[in-house]
Formats: C-alpha cells, sequence, structure tokens
C-alpha cells in the first residue's frame, strides 16, 4: 500500500483518521481497506494522549473494519493483553466492533422446573454464579440474564471459549439437588453487533442465539467467525470438529458450525438441533 503524499492527506476530511491528538495532528488514515488494514496492524505503535482517546480510536477503527468487512485478527492479538486485563464487571462500557458473543441455556429447563419444584431456584442461582464467575475471571462482560438464558461479551475471541470450557468443567463437576442432570448449552459467534449502551442489536446477535440454540447440553458450539479469530489469534489448547453449514432459523444464509474440543470436555454428542423452515 503506497503512503500518503502531503497533498493528499490534506485533502481529505477528519472523519477519515482513527485519531486526531490534542495538537491536532491525524493519524491512523481509515479511508479505504488498504489504509484500514494498515492502522490495524499499527494502532500499538501509537501514542495516545491518554486511555479515553485511546478507546475513541479504537471504536472508530473497528467500525471503519466492519465498514470495509474486515476481520480484524491481527488487530485482536495486539489487543488480547490489554483487554484480558479488564476486570468482567461493568464499570467501563461494552465493547463495540469486532466482539464475540457467548450466549447459554440450560437444556431441559422445563422438565427440571417440573421434578425440582421449589429447589429449581437454588440450581438456577448456582448455574448463573457458575457463568458470572468464569465470564469475569476471562474478562468478559455479563449483558443479559434471562430465566435460564445468559447472554455476555467479549472483545476477544479466545476468553470467550476459555471461559464456556470453564463453565462446562464446573457444571461437570457438581452434583445437583435430588441427582437432577443440570447441563447447559453454549454458542458463541464473533461479528459485528450494534452496541445500545447496555445490550446489542443486529443479525450478529440472532446468530449467536441460533447457535446456542442448536446445540446440546455439555457441548460448546462455535461459529467459523469465531474458530478464525482464534485459530489466527491462539488456538493452543483447542479442537474445532466441523459440523457442517446449516441454515438456521430466521438467518438468511447458511452458517458453518464448529464444536470445542478440550481437555475434560466431552466429544460425542447427537446431531445438532437444527429446525427445518421452507
Amino acid at each position: 500500500m503506497a503512503r500518503l503524499k502531503w497533498q493528499q492527506r490534506a485533502d481529505l476530511p477528519d472523519r477519515a483518521f482513527a485519531y486526531i491528538d490534542a495538537k491536532g495532528r491525524r493519524r491512523l488514515p481509515i479511508h479505504d481497506a488498504g489504509h484500514v488494514r494498515n492502522a490495524l496492524s499499527r494502532f500499538g505503535q501509537v501514542r495516545f494522549d491518554d486511555d479515553r482517546a485511546r478507546d475513541r480510536a479504537r471504536q472508530r477503527l473497528l467500525r471503519a473494519a466492519k465498514r470495509f468487512r474486515i476481520v480484524p485478527v491481527g488487530f485482536i492479538t495486539s489487543e488480547i493483553r490489554s483487554e484480558r486485563s479488564v476486570a468482567g464487571g461493568r464499570d467501563r462500557p461494552l465493547p463495540e466492533g469486532f466482539v464475540t458473543m457467548l450466549m447459554t441455556d440450560i437444556e431441559g429447563s422445563t422438565g427440571l422446573v417440573s421434578g425440582l419444584a421449589d429447589d429449581y431456584g437454588a440450581v438456577l442461582d448456582e448455574v448463573c454464579g457458575i457463568l458470572r464467575h468464569s465470564v469475569a475471571e476471562a474478562g468478559g462482560f455479563e449483558v443479559e440474564a434471562r430465566a435460564d438464558e445468559f447472554f455476555a461479551v467479549f472483545a476477544t475471541p479466545r476468553p470467550a471459549v476459555d471461559a464456556a470450557i470453564h463453565v462446562q468443567h464446573e457444571l461437570g463437576d457438581r452434583t445437583w439437588v435430588g441427582g437432577a442432570a443440570v447441563h447447559v448449552r453454549i454458542g458463541i459467534h464473533s461479528g459485528y453487533p450494534t452496541a445500545t449502551g447496555s445490550n446489542y442489536l443486529g443479525l450478529d446477535v440472532n446468530t449467536a442465539s441460533r447457535v446456542c440454540a442448536a446445540g446440546h447440553g455439555q457441548q460448546i458450539v462455535v461459529t467459523a467467525n469465531t474458530r478464525e479469530a482464534v485459530k489466527d489469534t491462539d488456538a493452543r489448547g483447542l479442537r474445532f470438529t466441523s459440523l457442517g453449514a446449516h441454515r438456521l432459523r430466521g438467518l438468511p444464509h447458511d452458517v458453518e458450525l464448529y464444536q470445542v474440543g478440550a481437555e475434560g470436555l466431552p466429544t460425542r454428542f447427537p446431531p445438532l438441533r437444527i429446525l427445518r423452515h421452507d
């Protein structure tokens, strides 16, 4: 990619740059796909005025990557250390741009409610506690917990998978009241949802939900987006088994799905729970 000449740079509007420092110097041009890729690779070399300026530049850059349909895997690599240092609480805004969404629900919850009666509330509280702890330990953010469903988001993909594995290990080691079998299905998808401040909207959110619904208790299912992002950063200790491309309910295109494998996780499951629609 050719460097911008002085006159070319001068002709660009301010919105064509990810960062303008306190002295008015315009850095990290993002007006075309080539310069967005260059900005993603150089982001870690820029000295920002403060953390807030850095966060604003990061969001502008990720929005530009979305506009040019660039999956920012190199950028993810450079950001992993700083993002993992952030606690999982809500003291910071939810991440924007290219994020990884983790959704869970309890398999057979209706039967558990019927079988456990008043004890189901305690089981649900314990499951939610495991989910919250695992997400926070991995540096993620809880977005929403509703009945037996849980939604969390991560700025980088590997911590989301690590949190999912930790959840399945913790649940598998528990002995539940009345000898109940309490299993959670987990779906993970990486994409560009629209952040609303306290939640997310858009097709990528629907995709994460459908991926979760397709799996089985104790299973972790991820999309090709997540698999590729993890493999391009850090896939040590993980295996991804192809489950094929599937048309998930309400989505316009087939979605490539993979099962996550890691030490201590079950490996054999029935076929995915894919609802057929004309």
